[in-house]
């Protein structure tokens, strides 16, 4: 299945959105109505962030049809450090639609709460993909990062049409093939918030990466929270509002989705990115935890 994307709003500032539109032209949610699955065992990323890039994009769950948009801190746009030696996100980064984990579930293995949002994924083939690009993923393995008290799962994924795709089927091979790629983003995990005066993030499992079919039952139990939670009434705080899951009392018509998207300012190209954080490089010493 094809879908496209409208930006609306001027692109580097407060006002920017990007709407999801299926393959009949209709406005859909990319956090609901794009399967998390796909017949032959894959599953769907929805790019929110491409590699090198520092706009902290993710879709925006408390909005109706879950735009993309940059994630706002204090009236100003949010961008990630350049941590050296590492430019921005060293992966394309994203999330599995039709998956959310609970705020209210304490995870066995973590003993923490789930952070509200769907699961996180870093795509780590050669391709920088698009802001909304939707692409079929497997899976390697996962890393639980502990994200102030909150469960927030970290997958390692790659796209299927590249290059290494037959090559990279679990940890092993991916170490193998790109070796340091796994410590790196550990790395990268640990010490991205500490320009901004917050502490190194830990990690479950003393930041070991945990395998394949691991990191597959956390998508899977967190699709199922997903499924408990697409009527609306188990959080509040988010919305549910979809065009394709039949019996749900969110469940809205392609006329009200379009309504939404009518609503907004006109798209415009807008100006170049003015916060020098998504330029300057920051040396974090790892030597004073």
């Amino acid at each position: 299945m094809s879908y496209q994307t409208q930006e609306i709003g001027e692109r580097n500032s407060l006002s920017w959105k990007m709407y999801y539109k299926n393959e009949n032209g209709d406005y859909i949610s990319p956090f609901h109505d794009i399967p998390f699955k796909n017949a032959e065992g894959t599953f769907n990323m929805v790019v929110e962030v491409p590699r090198w890039s520092n706009a902290k994009l993710e879709i925006d769950t408390g909005a109706a049809l879950n735009p993309i948009k940059q994630d706002i801190k204090k009236g100003k746009l949010r961008y990630v450090a350049n941590c050296f030696p590492y430019k921005g996100y060293i992966w394309n980064y994203g999330c599995i639609p039709q998956t959310w984990e609970d705020p209210t579930h304490k995870d066995a293995n973590t003993q923490q709460l789930g952070d509200n949002d769907p699961v996180d994924v870093c795509e780590v083939g050669s391709k920088v993909h698009e802001i909304g690009a939707v692409i079929q993923i497997k899976v390697i393995g996962i890393l639980a990062m502990i994200d102030e008290g909150e469960t927030d799962w970290k997958v390692m994924v790659i796209d299927v049409t590249d290059e290494n795709a037959d090559k990279i089927n679990n940890l092993e091979d991916l170490e193998k093939v790109k070796p340091g790629y796994l410590d790196a983003t550990r790395e990268w995990f640990k010490i991205y918030k500490k320009p901004d005066g917050k502490p190194f993030n830990i990690f479950a499992f003393d930041g070991e990466y945990k395998d394949k079919a691991f990191a597959e039952n956390i998508i899977n139990e967190t699709h199922e929270f997903w499924k408990s939670a697409i009527g609306g009434t188990k959080d509040s705080k988010l919305s549910w509002k979809n065009t394709k899951q039949s019996g749900a009392d969110t469940m809205i018509s392609a006329d009200e989705a379009k309504a939404v998207v009518d609503a907004e300012p006109a798209f415009a190209v807008g100006n170049a990115i003015s916060d020098q954080k998504a330029y300057r490089w920051e040396y974090v010493d790892q030597s004073k935890e």
